[in-house]
């Protein structure tokens, strides 16, 4: 199996992928990630949300934006270490990707150091080795790869940090008995009543919610719309099918978990 995800070496998103025993794809975005695979068939590996930070917004916008479907989901823990060739006292400036600036707020905020924003935690590396007095948030693997020294370990806020990843394709998961589907709700209109409309399927039905997180819409402010995952269990799909009879709904797919879940 080939998977796409997100390089360079060291992020989170290709550690996954060298645990699922899997050829590997790098490339520099998430929307990159959406791209290839829908020009290639190839499928993604993208990271989708955090125990701590919540929503990956550039795996969501590109689940809104592109035909693609979630095939499987996986989980890995995830750990934060300060790294730096540059003693403490004389750092000026943290590079770290927005979810880990996030996961590790608290650590940020006690030191008071501004931070910049990068594309990834491999480019907050090898943005560090660039600029003198700088740090980077990273994981021990990758600073112990490059040679960068540690200086703080274990740096997030909750030690049971936790990320969900999914892997995406250009068709839905022909595996049978999915333990879990995901949607998108677009109502396209903003009243009183409107979530409890959209919800009440799922709880006359038995279904229980697994998420449920709204994005901007991007048509005008006040407009949104709404991600749910929800467990294959009661009436899931006549829930489905009564939803999409009264608004707007994108299916993501049902699939299954793939490895353990550490939150279980």
């Amino acid at each position: 199996m080939t998977l796409i995800t997100l390089g360079p070496e060291g992020t989170f998103s290709h550690d996954l992928a060298l645990k699922m025993d899997t050829e590997i794809i790098l490339v520099p975005t998430i929307s990159t990630v959406f791209s290839k695979v829908l020009m290639t068939g190839i499928p993604g590996l993208v990271p989708l949300e955090n125990s701590e930070a919540g929503g990956v917004i550039a795996t969501m916008d590109g689940l809104m934006q592109h035909p693609v479907f979630i095939c499987e989901e996986h989980y890995l823990k995830i750990h934060h270490t300060l790294a730096s060739d540059t003693s403490p006292d004389r750092i000026q400036v943290i590079f770290a990707h927005p979810q880990s600036h996030d996961q590790c707020s608290k650590y940020i905020d006690e030191l008071g150091i501004p931070v910049i924003h990068t594309e990834s935690n491999a480019a907050s590396a090898h943005a560090q080795k660039n600029r003198p007095g700088s740090a980077a948030i990273i994981s021990k693997t990758l600073a112990d790869s490059l040679g960068i020294p540690v200086l703080a370990e274990n740096i997030e806020n909750n030690q049971d940090n936790v990320t969900r990843f999914v892997v995406i394709g250009r068709e839905p998961s022909q595996k049978n008995n999915p333990e879990k589907c995901s949607i998108i709700v677009d109502p396209g209109e903003n009243r009183a009543g409107l979530l409890y409309d959209l919800l009440s399927p799922f709880k006359e039905t038995d279904v229980n919610l697994t998420r449920i997180e709204s994005r901007p819409s991007k048509r005008c402010m006040g407009n949104y719309v709404f991600f749910i995952d929800l467990q294959c269990e009661g009436s899931w799909q006549d829930a489905v099918k009564r939803i999409s009879a009264i608004t707007r709904v994108k299916h993501l797919g049902c699939y299954r978990l793939a490895g353990e879940d550490p939150c279980r």
